[in-house]
């Protein structure tokens, strides 16, 4: 199909933010929802969008994650709200083990005026950023490191983390399911993140909106092995639910958070 100018505009808002509400899309519009609806039908029948329970998303594939540069530029405001809540909740002196992703990267960013860190990563590009703090120990782990976002996997990777414990395991995910389970895309990196949620006292888990509702591959996690989730919107049904019974503490990171 060919979008008229506001189904083109529609269609450039949900993929500026990876995933919108209707209520948010036809506020935007100053349309009814019934036309947000029509328009968001005839773009998913199209394949250019995705419709889940209340909402729309830009389409993705089950296992293959988005183009890492891409990545960086998603929702790059809602990552920076999540990374400075969770960097204020970081306590000095602790020990953590950050994980692959870009919105962990814009939390080690977050972290550079934090003292006595102790912070163990399969991220280089993680380690870079934390090189800059110089009251904050990095340490590398070993492994294959993968060209295109520099994260490092494999059975090494696994094998060196299971040295540790640490106190706040920080973890990236790629998409939350409707049955509660985090998902990622690469076996070899959810490997990594098992021996991480193992080894971590707490596990806090940074997830922008545009996460849930998202299906990828391979199951990381489900509800119950995480003790907080950052993220930047209130959760769609049926996750409120769904993480309180687990017991999750979801912390919704506003454009005030310190």
């Amino acid at each position: 199909m060919t979008p008229n100018p506001r189904q083109a505009q529609l269609l450039d808002a949900v993929r500026a933010r990876g995933s919108m509400s209707v209520e948010a899309l036809a506020e935007q519009f100053a349309v009814t929802l019934q036309t947000v609806r029509r328009d968001v039908k005839l773009l998913s029948d199209a394949g250019l969008l995705a419709r889940f329970h209340g909402g729309v998303r830009v389409p993705s594939s089950t296992t293959e994650n988005i183009e890492y540069l891409q990545r960086q530029r998603l929702n790059a405001q809602a990552k920076q709200r999540i990374a400075r809540t969770v960097a204020a909740a970081v306590p000095a002196g602790c020990s953590l083990i950050i994980n692959i992703g870009t919105t962990t990267e814009a939390i080690a960013r977050e972290l550079l005026h934090h003292r006595g860190l102790r912070v163990i990563t399969n991220n280089l590009n993680v380690a870079a950023i934390l090189s800059g703090n110089p009251d904050c120990e990095v340490i590398v782990a070993g492994g294959i490191v993968r060209s295109r976002d520099r994260g490092i996997v494999g059975e090494v990777t696994v094998d060196f983390i299971a040295q540790f414990k640490v106190d706040i395991g920080l973890v990236g995910i790629s998409g939350i399911e409707a049955d509660g389970t985090l998902r990622d895309f690469d076996y070899r990196e959810v490997k990594v993140a098992h021996a991480i949620l193992q080894h971590s006292r707490e596990v806090w888990v940074a997830a922008d909106h545009s996460k849930f509702n998202r299906p990828s591959m391979v199951e990381l996690a489900r509800f119950e092995q995480v003790d907080m989730l950052f993220t930047d919107a209130p959760p769609p049904a049926p996750f409120p639910a769904l993480l309180a019974q687990a017991g999750v503490n979801c912390v919704t990171c506003t454009e005030d958070a310190p």
